[in-house]
């Protein structure tokens, strides 16, 4: 499974995502987690079985939305604890989401 995880920038997302390829290899579960910035979303997108969002782009929902409707990739919000959390609750989420679109 490709996830991407996207934040403002980057900086963030390269956290989470490095959390939940740590997580999904503790648990066995192949799991490729891609950080990406705004900017280069639309490119990462190619490919991807989940978008992850950073809680902080909320206002930009819709925007995100339409980029992962375009690529036919599920989307989810990451709570604002997920950012400091062990990736336990980050992968359960891409996990979900992946399923509700299968």
């Amino acid at each position: 499974m490709r996830v991407i995880v996207v934040c403002g920038a980057g900086a963030s997302s390269t956290f989470v995502a490095h959390r939940l390829r740590r997580t999904a290899a503790s648990r066995g579960i192949a799991l490729d987690a891609r950080p990406t910035s705004m900017s280069q979303l639309a490119t990462e997108l190619e490919d991807a079985d989940v978008l992850l969002v950073g809680a902080h782009l909320g206002a930009q929902l819709h925007e995100l939305r339409a980029l992962a409707d375009a690529a036919s990739v599920p989307i989810a919000i990451l709570p604002e604890t997920v950012a400091a959390g062990d990736g336990r609750a980050a992968l359960d989420l891409a996990l979900e989401t992946h399923g509700a679109a299968s």
